[in-house]
């Protein structure tokens, strides 16, 4: 079975999560490596992941979630039928914070992990957008969301996630420079 071949996630989804895989800023868990192979095991990309990694313009903080059990982590979550991993991004922003944002061109991250105790591994892609952190917050029942300092740690699953922020967010500040 071809890799676009997908009941759930569908063919639209994973044509874009392998084309916005291929162009991620940065790859972690050999990531581009198990995409491919999933061409053999089709049933190994449910679900899909995707996440957003908002900044404030000074790039001093990130917009996080406090998911009962993840700990604090980017505002994301599972690809939903007929929706690309970017429009569920963005979907997952809005319904975890109240802010409509506008992803970067170029994907953040992409990385295979684990979403859930006792889940096998699934691929997950990261974006990156900007957002007024003085804008309110609409969180969702029972996950508050705020903004972090980068440059503080924070409760987290994911112990490497404030690593990779921290690294994106450098690099989208050295852009900025070498713009100006």
């Amino acid at each position: 079975m071809d890799v676009r071949e997908r009941g759930v996630v569908g063919e639209r989804a994973v044509g874009a999560a392998v084309a916005d895989a291929g162009r991620a800023v940065a790859e972690f868990d050999d990531a581009r490596a198990w995409l491919a192979a999933t061409a053999r095991t089709p049933e190994v990309m449910q679900p899909l992941g995707a996440e957003v990694w908002v900044f404030d313009e000074g790039l001093a903080r990130v917009l996080l979630v406090r998911h009962p059990w993840r700990g604090w982590v980017p505002p994301g979550g599972k690809v939903e039928p007929g929706e690309t991993p970017r429009e569920g991004a963005v979907r997952e922003v809005f319904e975890e914070t109240g802010l409509r944002v506008e992803p970067l061109p170029e994907p953040a991250a992409v990385a295979v992990r684990s979403y859930a105790p006792n889940h096998a591994v699934t691929l997950g892609l990261s974006y990156a957008a900007f957002a007024d952190d003085t804008a309110p917050l609409t969180p969702e029942p029972g996950q508050p969301a705020a903004w972090r300092r980068l440059d503080e740690p924070w409760d987290s699953c994911f112990p490497d996630d404030l690593a990779r922020i921290r690294r994106h967010a450098a690099r989208l500040a050295a852009d900025r420079d070498a713009h100006r």
